[in-house]
């Protein structure tokens, strides 16, 4: 358990928000704030050098898990 709190880069809290499927703005925001996690915490330079992230499917590349691109 130690090990969780001091290594994550998420916060605990839970803010939940309604995404509009015909507005895509907001989720375009929370996209871009979880591929900065990683850079914000100095773990990569930039986000599409997280291995565990949908970054670099948005950069041309194939990451890790399959995703469908926002639009």
């Amino acid at each position: 358990m130690y090990l969780v709190k001091k290594y994550k880069f998420w916060k605990d809290d839970n803010h939940a928000i309604l995404l509009d499927v015909f507005d895509t703005s907001m989720m375009e925001q929370k996209l871009n704030y979880i591929h900065e996690n990683p850079v914000r915490k100095m773990i990569v330079r930039e986000p599409h050098e997280y291995i565990f992230s949908s970054a670099i499917d948005y950069c041309d590349g194939k990451g890790l898990v399959e995703i469908q691109l926002l639009h």
